[in-house]
């Protein structure tokens, strides 16, 4: 019988289950350069080879799901550490799309570690939920007081043949940043379109795409907060739809970023923005370019 086991930072596997996927990637800085020191991936995850996408150390890794998708009680865990002041771009090659789970709601663990004056930016392709979906993802961060971390989701329904929108049952992110050893950060979006008399903590109130932001970093203060809040509302208003946005500074030296509503490209106008302010500000880094075609 599959039991549970969890670990001091709260982090859980369930021992005797097998998982749909695992993925583990440490990246340290050898001759000035972030390579992978230790990589292994079973099942369906994979990541393929590393790239340099400016000149300085940083590596970019992109995780492949060569199964096309989650489907009902599909377990995940990736777990990523950046040693001392390496820095990874971590992205995925398309879309990860969350199907019909009839068995059981789809899980997924990530699991960091960030050791000093190290640099994790996770900026994945969309979340893509269908008719009937139910999701999990669980994110568990322990980070050095000196170290950066951003992270970056956009949550995006599927469509039908006849044009309609699907409504998934619901989509659960739960972020946790432990700084130096204390839980400083939780982060909590839920998301239940299809039910409004559950007490969801995120009403779509008639939008269809929701946007989060995550940054952790001690340099991160309360000026720079208002002058991206400024910026986010201008890309916002730039827009060809209505967007909603909000931006606030965390209990930590950090921010958090909520986007809602009707593309995939106007949220990601928004928080790449986000991005490439915090590159340019934290680590005079050039904007990135994600180009996957």
């Amino acid at each position: 019988m599959a039991q549970a086991r969890c670990a001091d930072d709260g982090s859980c596997i369930v021992v005797g289950q097998r998982l749909t996927g695992e993925l583990d990637l440490h990246i340290e800085r050898r001759a000035g350069k972030d390579i992978a020191t230790r990589q292994y991936h079973q099942g369906a995850l994979r990541v393929l080879r590393p790239h340099y996408l400016d000149s300085t150390a940083q590596v970019c890794y992109t995780v492949v799901n060569p199964g096309g998708g989650y489907l009902g009680a599909d377990r995940y865990r990736i777990g990523i550490g950046v040693g001392s002041s390496a820095s990874l771009l971590l992205t995925t090659q398309s879309a990860t799309k969350i199907y019909r789970t009839p068995q059981g709601e789809a899980k997924s663990q990530l699991n960091i570690e960030l050791a000093e004056d190290a640099v994790l930016e996770y900026l994945p392709d969309q979340l893509i939920a269908y008719r009937d979906a139910s999701y999990r993802q669980e994110t568990i961060v322990h980070m050095h007081e000196t170290s950066s971390l951003v992270i970056c989701e956009i949550i995006t329904p599927g469509w039908s043949p006849d044009g309609q929108p699907f409504k998934y049952q619901q989509i659960r992110l739960r972020t946790e940043v432990h700084i130096g050893g204390c839980l400083a950060v939780l982060d909590n979006l839920l998301v239940q379109p299809d039910d409004q008399e559950v007490e969801s903590l995120l009403y779509l109130q008639g939008f269809s795409h929701v946007g989060m932001l995550l940054a952790v970093d001690s340099r991160i203060d309360a000026a720079l907060v208002d002058d991206l809040r400024v910026q986010a509302y201008a890309v916002a208003a730039q827009q060809g739809e209505p967007v909603h946005v909000g931006v606030s500074m965390t209990a930590a030296a950090g921010l958090s970023v909520r986007t809602l509503g009707t593309s995939t490209e106007s949220a990601a106008a928004v928080l790449t923005c986000i991005v490439n302010e915090l590159r340019g500000r934290l680590r005079a880094q050039a904007p990135v370019e994600l180009r996957k075609y």
